[in-house]
């Protein structure tokens, strides 16, 4: 798992959300340090903390996680044929793209 690239989403999200660190720490029942912990990837969050952030943030796992999921992972989910699970990938290949290109803007 990229614990670097989870903080950058937490911080995203949390931002997007137009909390503080202080403000999500309290919704997640952690400190504020920690928050800034895990925003710079210096610390890991259990998985009951990681629940309580995405519960917080009001977004899916896959949000934070999406970084550590393989295709076929993401494939494996799918109840798709071939030709379907292709298209799939390639639609996800072209989000990540587009997600990496704005992220670094």
């Amino acid at each position: 798992m990229d614990y670097e690239k989870l903080g950058v989403r937490v911080r995203q999200e949390r931002e997007h959300n137009n909390l503080t660190q202080s403000e999500l720490a309290r919704k997640v029942g952690v400190t504020g340090s920690f928050i800034g912990h895990i925003e710079r990837g210096e610390k890991k969050a259990s998985v009951e903390t990681l629940v309580a952030l995405c519960n917080a943030l009001e977004i899916s796992p896959s949000v934070l996680l999406r970084d550590s999921l393989s295709d076929a992972a993401i494939q494996s989910q799918l109840n798709f044929d071939a030709e379907n699970q292709a298209l799939m990938k390639g639609i996800l290949h072209v989000v990540r793209e587009h997600t990496m290109r704005t992220e670094y803007r």
